[in-house]
């Protein structure tokens, strides 16, 4: 495994990818802290290792966020790794949407990425240490009807992420933006309801989606690589082809959709 620290912070630690990676790191016996809003599937996680620390928190409140950071740092210790991984994924017709539901769905996930991500760089710099992992994805590049709303907050959040890794490239802090495709994780049950017809039959079969474990191993495999944009499994092949075929693979989408 990539990480070598003591003190992990994690958002979204409590389920999919980012409970993956928690119960990696504290099974190494570094303290992972764990940031959610759902308190019940926190004291679970927590429950599962004592070198997990739970922490409620609303990642679009910027204050809450600076002080559950700030106490991590004093309390655990200094922050080794940070893997923010928290978003939402709702899907629908934009059109049938309120302009409050679209903003929400980018609060949560592009604006809680930037609350969370300038807090913690702070300290990382000052100590020009650390892995910064960003989850994006490949909807932030690939245009797919009835996610309108969660493909514009991955479009912000990839574009901010290669701009800020740009902007530090002799920090001495090891990046990663991370951008799969479908993954069997609870987050894709919030996409049933209004998601693409594709979406639907992934999460009925478990087919055409990637494991949870398969992204945190690419995640560390990277990370020793020193490779600072990650488009695993699935969305390898789907970065490739909307490169070269923009048109032919939107057709397919659509179609799909």
């Amino acid at each position: 495994m990539a990480f070598k620290g003591k003190v992990a912070l994690i958002t979204g630690g409590a389920s999919g990818m980012g409970k993956v990676m928690t119960l990696r790191i504290a099974a190494m016996g570094a303290k992972v802290a764990i940031l959610d809003n759902n308190e019940q599937t926190l004291d679970e996680t927590a429950a599962l290792h004592p070198n997990i620390i739970p922490y409620k928190c609303d990642v679009t409140d910027l204050q809450h966020v600076k002080e559950i950071v700030t106490q991590v740092e004093h309390e655990i210790g200094p922050i080794d790794r940070l893997a923010h991984c928290a978003a939402i994924m709702p899907a629908g017709i934009l059109h049938e949407w309120t302009p409050e539901q679209i903003n929400r769905v980018m609060l949560i996930n592009y604006c809680g990425t930037v609350n969370v991500t300038q807090t913690v760089l702070s300290y990382m710099k000052v100590r020009h240490s650390g892995d910064f992992i960003v989850f994006g994805s490949i909807a932030g590049v690939v245009p797919i009807k009835r996610f309108g709303a969660y493909c514009a907050t991955k479009a912000a959040t990839n574009f901010y992420m290669r701009v800020l890794m740009a902007e530090n490239t002799d920090s001495g802090i090891r990046f990663q933006l991370v951008c799969p495709s479908a993954v069997n994780t609870p987050l894709i049950a919030q996409a049933i309801d209004g998601g693409p017809a594709f979406i639907k039959q992934a999460h009925a079969t478990g087919k055409n989606m990637d494991t949870p474990e398969f992204i945190v191993d690419t995640i560390e495999k990277c990370l020793e690589r020193n490779k600072q944009v990650n488009f695993p499994g699935i969305a390898y092949w789907g970065n490739i082809a909307y490169r070269l075929f923009p048109g032919v693979l939107s057709g397919i989408i659509n179609r799909l959709s």
